[in-house]
Protein backbone atom coordinates (compact mmCIF):
# COMPACT_ATOMS: atom_id res chain seq x y z
CA UNK A 1 0.00 0.00 0.00
CA UNK A 2 1.35 3.71 -0.38
CA UNK A 3 2.43 5.32 2.16
CA UNK A 4 0.71 8.56 3.39
CA UNK A 5 1.49 11.47 5.35
CA UNK A 6 0.95 11.98 8.78
CA UNK A 7 -2.07 14.84 7.54
CA UNK A 8 -3.41 12.43 4.84
CA UNK A 9 -3.34 9.43 7.16
CA UNK A 10 -5.02 11.08 10.12
CA UNK A 11 -7.92 12.53 7.43
CA UNK A 12 -8.39 9.21 6.52
CA UNK A 13 -8.66 7.85 9.45
CA UNK A 14 -11.41 10.38 11.02
CA UNK A 15 -13.20 9.29 7.95
CA UNK A 16 -13.95 6.16 9.75
CA UNK A 17 -12.37 4.29 6.71
CA UNK A 18 -9.97 2.01 8.66
CA UNK A 19 -7.49 -0.18 7.14
CA UNK A 20 -7.48 -3.90 8.44
CA UNK A 21 -3.77 -3.39 9.51
CA UNK A 22 -1.40 -0.17 10.31
CA UNK A 23 2.23 -0.31 10.81
CA UNK A 24 3.23 2.50 12.26
CA UNK A 25 7.24 2.83 12.77
CA UNK A 26 10.02 5.56 12.88
CA UNK A 27 11.99 7.85 14.85
CA UNK A 28 9.74 10.01 15.82
CA UNK A 29 7.15 8.52 18.14
CA UNK A 30 5.11 11.69 18.48
CA UNK A 31 3.38 11.09 15.67
CA UNK A 32 2.82 6.91 16.63
CA UNK A 33 1.01 7.74 19.75
CA UNK A 34 -1.52 10.71 18.04
CA UNK A 35 -2.41 7.46 16.04
CA UNK A 36 -2.54 4.79 18.27
CA UNK A 37 -4.47 7.52 20.65
CA UNK A 38 -6.91 8.24 18.56
CA UNK A 39 -7.75 4.87 17.70
CA UNK A 40 -7.74 3.97 20.45
CA UNK A 41 -10.63 6.57 21.39
CA UNK A 42 -12.74 6.36 18.24
CA UNK A 43 -12.98 2.97 16.35
CA UNK A 44 -14.92 1.84 19.12
CA UNK A 45 -17.66 3.12 21.34
CA UNK A 46 -17.92 2.65 25.11
CA UNK A 47 -20.15 -0.35 25.58
CA UNK A 48 -18.15 -1.66 22.66
CA UNK A 49 -14.32 -1.47 23.93
CA UNK A 50 -14.63 -3.58 27.19
CA UNK A 51 -15.03 -7.16 24.85
CA UNK A 52 -13.25 -5.80 21.87
CA UNK A 53 -10.48 -3.12 22.60
CA UNK A 54 -7.07 -4.99 23.25
CA UNK A 55 -3.75 -3.73 24.28
CA UNK A 56 -0.35 -5.84 24.13
CA UNK A 57 3.18 -4.85 24.63
CA UNK A 58 5.75 -6.57 22.22
CA UNK A 59 8.05 -7.30 24.91
CA UNK A 60 5.54 -9.65 26.81
CA UNK A 61 3.90 -11.05 23.03
CA UNK A 62 4.15 -13.18 20.13
CA UNK A 63 2.97 -13.05 16.60
CA UNK A 64 1.56 -16.47 17.15
CA UNK A 65 -0.61 -14.72 20.18
CA UNK A 66 -1.59 -11.78 18.12
CA UNK A 67 -2.57 -13.36 14.57
CA UNK A 68 -5.06 -15.84 17.52
CA UNK A 69 -6.61 -12.39 19.07
CA UNK A 70 -6.50 -11.10 15.16
CA UNK A 71 -8.63 -14.09 13.90
CA UNK A 72 -11.30 -13.76 16.61
CA UNK A 73 -14.59 -12.61 15.52
CA UNK A 74 -15.66 -9.38 17.62
CA UNK A 75 -18.59 -9.51 19.98
CA UNK A 76 -21.16 -7.55 19.58
CA UNK A 77 -19.21 -4.93 18.01
CA UNK A 78 -18.92 -4.98 14.02
CA UNK A 79 -15.06 -4.29 14.69
CA UNK A 80 -12.35 -5.24 17.25
CA UNK A 81 -9.30 -3.47 17.94
CA UNK A 82 -5.70 -4.89 18.94
CA UNK A 83 -2.82 -2.66 19.22
CA UNK A 84 0.27 -3.83 20.08
CA UNK A 85 2.83 -1.46 21.95
CA UNK A 86 6.64 -1.20 21.81
CA UNK A 87 5.96 -3.53 18.50
CA UNK A 88 9.83 -2.49 18.32
CA UNK A 89 10.82 -4.87 21.56
CA UNK A 90 9.12 -7.99 19.55
CA UNK A 91 11.79 -10.71 19.46
CA UNK A 92 10.46 -11.72 15.72
CA UNK A 93 7.60 -10.96 13.34
CA UNK A 94 8.23 -14.37 11.56
CA UNK A 95 4.80 -15.38 10.43
CA UNK A 96 2.83 -12.84 9.91
CA UNK A 97 3.48 -13.13 6.13
CA UNK A 98 0.42 -15.96 6.31
CA UNK A 99 -2.01 -13.18 8.44
CA UNK A 100 -0.95 -10.62 6.10
CA UNK A 101 -2.00 -12.65 2.97
CA UNK A 102 -5.73 -12.54 4.08
CA UNK A 103 -6.43 -10.25 7.56
CA UNK A 104 -9.65 -10.30 9.29
CA UNK A 105 -11.82 -7.57 7.91
CA UNK A 106 -13.49 -7.08 11.03
CA UNK A 107 -10.12 -6.61 13.22
CA UNK A 108 -8.11 -3.64 12.84
CA UNK A 109 -4.63 -4.27 14.13
CA UNK A 110 -2.27 -1.78 14.90
CA UNK A 111 1.99 -1.94 15.61
CA UNK A 112 3.36 0.64 16.85
CA UNK A 113 7.41 0.32 16.32
CA UNK A 114 8.86 3.10 17.99
CA UNK A 115 12.59 4.56 17.17
CA UNK A 116 13.91 2.67 14.48
CA UNK A 117 12.30 0.85 11.19
CA UNK A 118 11.77 -3.08 10.51
CA UNK A 119 14.07 -4.59 8.55
CA UNK A 120 12.06 -5.20 5.23
CA UNK A 121 15.06 -7.44 3.58
CA UNK A 122 13.51 -10.15 5.48
CA UNK A 123 10.39 -12.17 4.78
CA UNK A 124 8.68 -10.63 7.42
CA UNK A 125 9.30 -6.90 6.72
CA UNK A 126 8.47 -6.93 3.21
CA UNK A 127 5.43 -8.44 3.32
CA UNK A 128 4.63 -5.84 5.99
CA UNK A 129 5.64 -2.93 3.24
CA UNK A 130 3.54 -4.88 1.16
CA UNK A 131 0.52 -5.56 2.58
CA UNK A 132 -0.20 -3.24 5.51
CA UNK A 133 -0.74 0.25 5.70
CA UNK A 134 2.36 1.87 6.77
CA UNK A 135 3.29 4.57 8.40
CA UNK A 136 7.46 6.43 8.82
CA UNK A 137 7.06 9.06 12.06
CA UNK A 138 10.61 10.20 10.74
CA UNK A 139 12.14 12.97 12.76
CA UNK A 140 11.70 16.55 12.10
CA UNK A 141 14.84 18.77 11.65
CA UNK A 142 15.38 21.08 14.04
CA UNK A 143 15.60 24.24 11.49
CA UNK A 144 11.66 23.14 10.39
CA UNK A 145 10.66 23.17 14.41
CA UNK A 146 9.82 26.61 14.29
CA UNK A 147 7.25 26.52 11.57
CA UNK A 148 6.03 23.02 13.22
CA UNK A 149 5.50 25.08 16.35
CA UNK A 150 3.06 27.52 14.08
CA UNK A 151 1.56 25.01 12.36
CA UNK A 152 1.00 23.39 15.91
CA UNK A 153 -0.55 26.80 17.33
CA UNK A 154 -2.57 27.79 14.15
CA UNK A 155 -4.58 24.68 14.97
CA UNK A 156 -5.33 25.76 18.25
CA UNK A 157 -6.29 29.62 17.27
CA UNK A 158 -3.25 30.79 18.42
CA UNK A 159 0.47 32.20 17.54
CA UNK A 160 4.14 32.61 18.66
CA UNK A 161 6.64 35.89 18.00
CA UNK A 162 9.04 34.30 15.74
CA UNK A 163 11.90 34.96 18.70
CA UNK A 164 9.75 32.75 20.98
CA UNK A 165 9.47 29.98 18.69
CA UNK A 166 13.49 30.26 18.15
CA UNK A 167 13.70 30.14 22.18
CA UNK A 168 11.57 26.96 22.33
CA UNK A 169 13.75 25.15 19.19
CA UNK A 170 17.30 25.86 21.12
CA UNK A 171 15.93 24.92 24.47
CA UNK A 172 14.04 21.51 23.17
CA UNK A 173 15.16 20.51 20.32
CA UNK A 174 13.57 18.70 17.83
CA UNK A 175 11.53 16.82 20.42
CA UNK A 176 7.63 16.93 18.99
CA UNK A 177 6.63 15.56 22.55
CA UNK A 178 7.87 18.11 24.57
CA UNK A 179 7.28 20.94 22.58
CA UNK A 180 3.54 19.80 22.62
CA UNK A 181 3.35 19.68 26.08
CA UNK A 182 5.16 22.96 26.84
CA UNK A 183 2.74 24.62 23.99
CA UNK A 184 -0.45 23.31 25.59
CA UNK A 185 0.59 24.15 28.96
CA UNK A 186 1.26 28.04 27.80
CA UNK A 187 -2.13 28.20 26.02
CA UNK A 188 -3.97 27.41 29.63
CA UNK A 189 -1.27 30.22 31.47
CA UNK A 190 -2.02 32.75 28.60
CA UNK A 191 -4.32 35.90 29.88
CA UNK A 192 -7.93 35.37 29.16
CA UNK A 193 -8.22 36.84 25.26
CA UNK A 194 -4.92 36.64 24.64
CA UNK A 195 -3.62 33.72 21.71
CA UNK A 196 0.10 35.27 20.84
CA UNK A 197 2.64 34.03 22.92
CA UNK A 198 5.84 36.08 23.32
CA UNK A 199 9.15 35.99 24.64
CA UNK A 200 8.11 37.17 28.01
CA UNK A 201 5.78 34.10 28.36
CA UNK A 202 8.76 31.77 27.27
CA UNK A 203 10.75 33.41 29.76
CA UNK A 204 7.96 33.40 32.89
CA UNK A 205 6.89 30.02 32.61
CA UNK A 206 9.44 27.97 30.78
CA UNK A 207 12.53 28.98 32.44
CA UNK A 208 14.54 30.81 28.83
CA UNK A 209 15.96 33.68 29.46
CA UNK A 210 15.13 36.10 26.97
CA UNK A 211 17.82 37.93 27.19
CA UNK A 212 20.85 35.39 27.58
CA UNK A 213 20.36 32.92 24.92
CA UNK A 214 21.81 31.65 21.62
CA UNK A 215 19.32 33.64 20.06
CA UNK A 216 20.69 37.03 21.51
CA UNK A 217 24.50 35.49 21.56
CA UNK A 218 24.36 35.50 17.19
CA UNK A 219 22.34 38.66 17.51
CA UNK A 220 25.45 40.13 19.34
CA UNK A 221 28.12 38.81 17.58
CA UNK A 222 26.15 40.65 13.92
CA UNK A 223 26.21 43.65 15.58
CA UNK A 224 30.09 43.23 16.92
CA UNK A 225 28.83 43.75 20.67
CA UNK A 226 31.16 42.27 22.39
CA UNK A 227 30.05 43.38 25.47
CA UNK A 228 26.48 41.76 25.27
CA UNK A 229 28.35 38.77 23.57
CA UNK A 230 30.41 37.98 26.69
CA UNK A 231 27.68 38.78 29.24
CA UNK A 232 26.15 36.21 27.47
CA UNK A 233 28.93 33.74 27.49
CA UNK A 234 29.28 34.46 31.24
CA UNK A 235 25.56 33.80 32.11
CA UNK A 236 25.92 30.44 30.40
CA UNK A 237 29.22 29.67 32.39
CA UNK A 238 27.28 29.86 35.58
CA UNK A 239 23.79 28.35 33.89
CA UNK A 240 25.48 25.39 32.08
CA UNK A 241 22.86 22.85 33.08
CA UNK A 242 20.19 24.77 30.74
CA UNK A 243 22.89 25.92 28.23
CA UNK A 244 25.26 23.48 27.63
CA UNK A 245 28.53 24.05 25.61
CA UNK A 246 27.27 21.26 23.05
CA UNK A 247 24.42 23.23 22.41
CA UNK A 248 25.92 26.74 21.78
CA UNK A 249 28.30 25.08 19.21
CA UNK A 250 25.50 23.85 17.17
CA UNK A 251 23.40 27.17 17.67
CA UNK A 252 26.68 29.05 16.34
CA UNK A 253 27.52 26.06 13.44
CA UNK A 254 23.73 26.36 12.18
CA UNK A 255 23.71 30.53 12.24
CA UNK A 256 27.13 30.41 10.75
CA UNK A 257 26.05 27.76 7.80
CA UNK A 258 22.98 30.05 6.83
CA UNK A 259 25.42 32.59 6.55
CA UNK A 260 27.57 30.98 4.09
CA UNK A 261 24.94 29.53 2.46
CA UNK A 262 23.63 32.91 1.93
CA UNK A 263 26.80 34.16 0.67
CA UNK A 264 26.24 31.40 -2.40
CA UNK A 265 22.63 33.21 -3.05
CA UNK A 266 22.95 34.84 -6.59
CA UNK A 267 19.43 35.66 -5.63
CA UNK A 268 18.86 37.10 -2.79
CA UNK A 269 15.12 38.52 -2.30
CA UNK A 270 13.51 38.11 0.92
CA UNK A 271 11.16 35.46 -0.52
CA UNK A 272 13.80 33.57 -1.63
CA UNK A 273 16.43 33.76 0.71
CA UNK A 274 14.08 32.67 3.32
CA UNK A 275 13.35 29.65 0.82
CA UNK A 276 16.61 28.77 0.43
CA UNK A 277 17.78 29.25 4.76
CA UNK A 278 14.66 27.74 5.32
CA UNK A 279 13.96 30.20 8.03
CA UNK A 280 11.19 32.54 8.67
CA UNK A 281 10.87 35.98 6.53
CA UNK A 282 11.08 37.71 9.65
CA UNK A 283 14.76 36.59 10.02
CA UNK A 284 16.23 37.29 6.27
CA UNK A 285 16.67 40.95 7.55
CA UNK A 286 19.29 39.78 10.65
CA UNK A 287 20.96 37.23 7.86
CA UNK A 288 21.42 40.31 5.45
CA UNK A 289 22.54 42.04 8.11
CA UNK A 290 25.40 39.26 9.47
CA UNK A 291 26.46 38.52 5.79
CA UNK A 292 27.62 41.96 5.91
CA UNK A 293 29.58 41.71 8.93
CA UNK A 294 30.99 38.19 8.02
CA UNK A 295 32.59 38.44 4.83
CA UNK A 296 32.95 34.99 2.82
CA UNK A 297 36.18 34.28 3.71
CA UNK A 298 35.57 35.21 7.37
CA UNK A 299 32.55 32.62 7.64
CA UNK A 300 34.87 29.83 6.55
CA UNK A 301 37.17 30.65 8.95
CA UNK A 302 34.61 30.88 11.87
CA UNK A 303 33.39 27.53 10.89
CA UNK A 304 36.62 26.16 10.99
CA UNK A 305 37.27 27.73 14.45
CA UNK A 306 33.31 25.91 15.48
CA UNK A 307 34.96 22.45 14.85
CA UNK A 308 38.34 23.05 16.38
CA UNK A 309 36.52 23.81 19.78
CA UNK A 310 34.12 21.48 19.31
CA UNK A 311 37.13 19.00 19.35
CA UNK A 312 38.61 21.01 22.25
CA UNK A 313 35.76 20.36 24.63
CA UNK A 314 35.35 16.64 23.13
CA UNK A 315 39.54 16.21 23.43
CA UNK A 316 39.54 16.75 27.37
CA UNK A 317 40.84 20.30 27.32
CA UNK A 318 41.81 21.96 30.56
CA UNK A 319 40.28 24.98 29.94
CA UNK A 320 36.22 25.45 31.51
CA UNK A 321 33.76 25.63 28.97
CA UNK A 322 32.97 29.43 29.97
CA UNK A 323 37.03 30.14 28.91
CA UNK A 324 36.70 28.04 25.77
CA UNK A 325 33.93 29.85 24.75
CA UNK A 326 35.49 33.40 25.26
CA UNK A 327 38.37 32.44 23.23
CA UNK A 328 35.99 31.41 20.18
CA UNK A 329 33.75 34.62 20.64
CA UNK A 330 37.18 36.66 20.73
CA UNK A 331 38.22 35.13 17.41
CA UNK A 332 35.08 35.39 15.74
CA UNK A 333 35.10 39.01 16.25
CA UNK A 334 39.01 39.37 15.49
Amino acid sequence: MAKLTFENLFDKIRSGKYEPVYFLEGEEPYYIDLITGYLAENVLNESEKAFNQSVVYGRDTTIRDIITMARRFPMMSPLQLIIVKEAQLMKSFDGIEHYLEQPMQTTVLVFAYKYKKIDKRTRAGKAITEKCLVFESDKVREDKIPAWIDTFLSAKGAVIEPKAAVMLTEFLGNDLSKLSNELEKLLIILPGGTKRINTTHIEQNIGISKDFNNFELTNALTNRDVVKANRIIRYFGNNQRSNPYVLTISALFYYFSKILLYHGLKDKSRSNVAGELGINPYFVAEYQKAAQTFSLSKVRQIITFLREYDLKNKGGSTASEEDLLKELIYKILH
